[in-house]
């Protein structure tokens, strides 16, 4: 049977130019709201920044920020850096008070190094699944296991679990500091797998043993979707941080000769200094999405891609504007480590801090 040809009924061509200028109309007005509502976001922001410098100037207070902390925090505080950064600042700051902008462990180290200082978490609730994966009675056992080893911790761990490590190390000291341990000496490394296994390939030592822990958000980068960030951006280097799940296997294929040569694995310190010098104009950033608004601000004219723009901590997140405003305000909730386990713990942060990477 042949089929009849299908024609709009005159009714519905009559109603279709008014259909489409009310869709148009609808579309203008929600993009009309965003822009205002962003607007009036970012007047807010700015109302509530100057605020936050006013009573952190009353309070002669310093404001620390990590890379991965939202745009407005980074832009009130006073420095803005790694892990190992904003422990150095801590250590040296004379402020007598020091707002730690970052998940708890940060304030913690703040306090270990600054006893007599105070120190203030806005958000104490802020944690680090990376920290979680490995408890006390985990860390004795395990020691138990292996009595003759040296245990060097990840910043990423609680006050008690450095206090019982002989070394602290960051991403970007970490290989310095396994490096400055005779190579004969039994390690214990934790509590990240990623960097424990970026370091054992680096450094070539067949007695570190690994703890099995990981950050979320990390773990969640992987390889496939690097090489499609690669693929589409070809020219760009690639800056991978070691608790990414692909960095050790970036680093293997690398020294064969099989990935891309321009694949980089950096601390969130060493992507700035990279990006600062590198004749690169493109840089595929594989880490949490936060320090993207660091290297636009400071290298301007270079563009940054998030290798995984879903690659968010939640727990950085949680510090916001009103929240810093509320904690320089009530000076609280303050940071409080025992001192039996903060005397401890200071040995092994005091080793981080004596070795640069």
């Amino acid at each position: 049977m042949r089929r009849s040809a299908f024609r709009v009924p005159s009714s519905a061509l009559e109603v279709l130019p008014a259909s489409l200028a009310t869709a148009d109309r609808i579309h203008t007005q929600i993009t009309s709201d965003d822009r205002a509502e962003r607007a009036e976001r970012g007047t807010r922001n700015a109302e509530l920044g100057e605020t936050v410098r006013r009573l952190a100037d009353e309070r002669d207070a310093v404001i620390l920020a990590h890379n991965y902390q939202v745009p407005e925090i980074q832009d009130i505080a006073d420095f803005v850096g790694d892990s190992l950064g904003l422990a150095i600042q801590a250590r040296k700051t004379d402020a007598p008070v020091i707002v730690m902008c970052g998940v708890y462990f940060m304030a913690e180290t703040a306090k270990i190094v600054n006893p007599e200082r105070t120190v203030l978490s806005p958000d104490p609730t802020a944690g680090c699944s990376l920290a979680d994966s490995i408890t006390l009675r985990d860390l004795r056992r395990w020691k138990s296991e292996h009595p003759e080893a040296v245990v060097v911790s990840y910043v990423n761990t609680t006050a008690e679990i450095k206090a019982e490590s002989d070394y602290c190390v960051t991403s970007g000291n970490a290989e310095a500091v396994v490096r400055s341990i005779p190579a004969d000496q039994e390690i214990l490394f934790l509590p990240d797998q990623f960097l424990g296994s970026w370091l054992k390939e680096r450094t070539g030592r067949e007695n570190m043993h690994i703890w099995l822990g990981e950050c979320h958000v990390h773990a969640g980068i992987r390889p496939e979707e690097v090489r499609a960030r690669q693929e589409a951006y070809a020219d760009a280097d690639l800056l991978i941080h070691p608790e990414c799940g692909c960095a050790s296997a970036c680093v293997w294929a690398n020294g064969r000769g099989v990935m891309n040569p321009r694949t980089y694995v950096l601390s969130t310190e060493g992507m700035v200094k990279h990006a600062s010098t590198s004749a690169a104009d493109t840089f595929v950033v594989a880490t949490e999405t936060g320090i993207l608004h660091r290297l636009h601000k400071e290298i301007q004219g270079k563009r940054f891609v998030a290798a995984d723009e879903n690659a968010v901590c939640g727990y950085m997140k949680q510090i916001t504007l009103e929240k810093v405003r509320d904690t320089l305000r009530d000076l609280a909730p303050t940071v409080e480590v025992p001192s039996p386990i903060a005397d401890r713990a200071r040995i092994a942060i005091d080793r981080m801090l004596a070795v640069h990477a």
